[in-house]
């Protein structure tokens, strides 16, 4: 193992690349991990993307981030490069033919008009009488004969724009036999057919994986699980010992996905069947996820679970800004008497933000903010809009993200902590980070009845459970907080209940996880 040095002089522990699929910047895991891996002693390096525009790099910390641009050709699908002659037969091929032959059509009607007007009002510039007479009976054929050209080319463009929308949907009988046919063909193989975007991640992160020569690489999630495998085979083919740790965030057969497709799922939970057994260690967010891999993957150990869990407050890191706190309560333009409830996170149907919407015109005075990644997005917009037709768009916020280390501070304003997500497998398994982030935050909780989430809640007595995508028990739930929030605050005051949940308490076990994986390998090469 090579050994490295920090500007103070320590030496390294070892070399880490940890690789994550998006910009880093919203991803507090993804941040603390690199962080405080870094300042635990490990030279890390976090290798992030961005899908448009220049790759960048900064420091988090001791920690170096770098955002490397993201090619996607093979993110098209094969309706996008083919014509479908069993989707849509008659529908045009990709490509600049159909746009050239509507084009085309308008350019011999706007001809045939042209010249029967120039035979009514210049016949001396069309011709002779005997070029005139001819003329007459070609445009009597012209004229009927581009029309219905026109509208050949119009049905047959319409159809092109039907196939595309099918083969981007990929949801019709054809695409759920072809996903049938590769599963069968190749097993968990068929990634290669059904998802070949993944490859994209693999030639966009790898040889700058090779490059950085790491003695352990963390791959988050279920994308950078392939490119981390693949990376740590090449290296050890070539002598060079890396150890893979999987960070598996969600149980990927139950994520919602944003491709609602028939390749999606079977294509992402292959490629994950594949590469999971080249992991040496895996670690998840919650035992009962930890459960569900260790059966689905036949893995030896049991994963280790690392909590979404805040940091404690304390003082910016190097590197970090040490901006003040930003006041939510002054983004929102209310005073500290109005009643708030907030939710922060990823936005979605799913998460229950609409229901929180409709619970507005039920709760009198109250305003909600939502702290969200981009609150231009279109989904918020529609939520906003939605709002204002029920009468209480003066009541609804949306603010955008702090950095991470300023969110429980920036929550602390708010009276209730809103969680109303719906049933789904990863909602039901997990505690996930907003709930620690409010808990630190010290806010009484209103939680859907979600498994995990709804239990603790119940017993450390922080929060009241309400039924999930009940608008009414939602309504019943908050009006019982507001009404008593010091009786779900005193929960906070139970000894140890918030010290377990810190990211210092996680990193450790991470810390203990890294150097374990390069002790044991150490032992084996001696």
């Amino acid at each position: 193992m090579e050994t490295q040095e920090f500007g103070d002089d320590r030496p390294a522990k070892g070399r880490v690349v940890m690789l994550v699929d998006n910009k880093v910047e919203g991803d507090s895991r993804v941040q603390k991990a690199a962080e405080s891996m870094a300042a635990a002693g490990w030279d890390v390096t976090l290798l992030g993307l961005v899908r448009t525009g220049r790759g960048r790099s900064w420091k988090l910390g001791d920690a170096e981030v770098r955002l490397l641009p993201l090619k996607a050709p093979l993110a098209k699908r094969h309706a996008e490069r083919h014509r479908s002659l069993l989707r849509r037969p008659l529908a045009y091929p990709p490509g600049p033919l159909g746009a050239y032959r509507r084009q085309w059509a308008k350019a011999w009607r706007t001809d045939v008009a042209t010249r029967r007007a120039s035979l009514k009002v210049a016949p001396h510039a069309v011709g002779s009488p005997a070029f005139r007479k001819a003329e007459r009976a070609r445009l009597a054929v012209a004229g009927p004969a581009s029309k219905v050209m026109q509208r050949w080319i119009e049905f047959r463009s319409e159809q092109s724009v039907e196939a595309q929308k099918a083969g981007r949907r990929l949801q019709g009988p054809l695409d759920r036999a072809f996903t049938a046919a590769w599963k069968g063909a190749k097993g968990k193989r068929a990634w290669r057919r059904l998802e070949p975007a993944l490859w994209d991640y693999e030639l966009t992160y790898g040889k700058e994986i090779e490059a950085l020569k790491p003695d352990l690489i963390h791959a988050n999630d279920f994308r950078m699980l392939g490119v981390g495998a693949r990376a740590a085979v090449r290296a050890r083919a070539a002598g060079r010992q890396v150890s893979l740790v999987w960070d598996a965030h969600e149980f990927l057969p139950g994520v919602r996905p944003w491709e609602d497709n028939a390749h999606w799922i079977p294509g992402n939970t292959a490629h994950e069947s594949e590469y999971a057994p080249y992991a040496d260690a895996v670690v998840t967010v919650s035992e009962g996820l930890a459960d569900l891999l260790r059966e689905r993957h036949s893995l030896s150990t049991q994963p280790t679970v690392v909590l979404n869990a805040p940091d404690r407050p304390v003082e910016p890191l190097p590197g970090q800004d040490a901006d003040p706190v930003p006041d939510l309560r002054s983004l929102c333009g209310i005073g500290p008497e109005v009643p708030l409830v907030v939710y922060s996170g990823s936005p979605g149907p799913q998460r229950g933000l609409g229901d929180m919407v409709e619970a507005l015109p039920h709760l009198d005075g109250v305003h909600m903010a939502f702290v969200v990644p981009n609150p231009a997005a279109a989904y918020i917009k529609t939520l906003l809009a939605r709002a204002e037709e029920l009468g209480a768009g003066d009541r609804l916020h949306a603010v955008p993200y702090v950095p991470h280390w300023q969110v429980v501070p920036f929550l602390s304003t708010a009276d209730v902590g809103c969680i109303p997500i719906h049933h789904w497998p990863n909602h039901e398994i997990a505690l996930i980070t907003k709930f620690f982030e409010y808990s630190h935050a010290r806010l009484p909780l209103v939680v859907s009845d979600v498994k995990t989430m709804s239990e603790v809640a119940r017993s450390t007595g922080q929060g009241e459970v309400c039924t999930a995508e009940d608008v009414t028990d939602l309504v019943r739930a908050i009006k019982r907080v507001l009404a008593d929030p010091g009786r779900y605050r005193a929960a906070y005051d139970k000894p140890g209940l918030l010290d377990t949940w810190t990211w210092e308490a996680q990193a450790e076990l991470l810390d203990e996880l890294y150097t374990n994986l390069l002790s044991d390998r150490e032992k084996a090469e001696n």
